[in-house]
Order: C-alpha cells, then structure tokens, then sequence
C-alpha cells in the first residue's frame, strides 16, 4: 500500500515562492509516476505536473508552464513541486499523487494513490 503525504503549503503574496514536497512510501513507490493536481473551491481538480520514472520524463499544465518546477529525489523518497512567480488563480488545494505504472499521466483518473493535500493560498 502506497502513501503519500504532502507539505509545504502556505500563504503567499503575489509574485511570491513556495515549494511543496510529497513524501512517498510503501510498494514499489519509487518506481511509480507521480503527478500533482489541484482544485479550487467549486471547480473541478486540475492537472498541474507530473514526473515519470526512468529518465523523469516532466509534464506541465498550460497556466504553470514557465513557473513551476517537478524533480524527484529517490534517495529521499520525495517529489518536489518548485512554485514560482505565483498569482491569486494558482489558489487552491495541492495534491500528490502516484500511479502503479512508472509512465505517468495528466488525467485524475489513471491514479490510484492520493494524499490528503495541502493548502496553497496566494494573496492578492
């Protein structure tokens, strides 16, 4: 059984940094894909970034290409997610989340293993 356990959120003004890290353990979670999505109150959850396994392959959504960063550490059994230049809309709540396969994907569904997530807010 995977677990995955997110940190690093906080309150932040405009413009401002954050990174989030998600520590993963149990099975084989250092051989799986990992993605972060986020949802905002009263929308839907958003693909943010994933990381594959292997040659960590790094995949972005379009409103955080630029600005935002996926590494891997395996050593640690840890994702990062570096977080900057961040703006009001980038609100919400950050989860990590592993799939059983080391390709990773953009879409919710194809994950299996979630985190409780972490809030992120950004100050206007």
């Amino acid at each position: 059984q995977v677990t995955l356990v997110e940190s690093g959120g906080g309150l932040v003004q405009t413009g401002g940094s954050l990174r989030l890290s998600c520590l993963h353990s149990g099975g084989s979670s250092n051989n799986y894909g990992t993605g972060w999505f986020r949802q905002a109150p009263g929308k839907e959850r958003e693909f943010v970034a994933a990381i594959s396994r292997g040659y960590s392959t790094t995949y972005y959504g379009d409103s955080v290409t630029g600005r935002f960063a996926i590494s891997r550490d395996d050593a640690r059994n840890t994702v990062y997610l570096q977080m900057n230049a961040l703006r009001p809309e980038d609100t919400g709540v950050y989860y990590c989340a592993q799939r059983t396969t080391p390709i990773t994907s953009t879409e919710a569904k194809a994950y299996g293993y979630w985190g409780q997530g972490t809030q992120v807010t950004v100050s206007s």
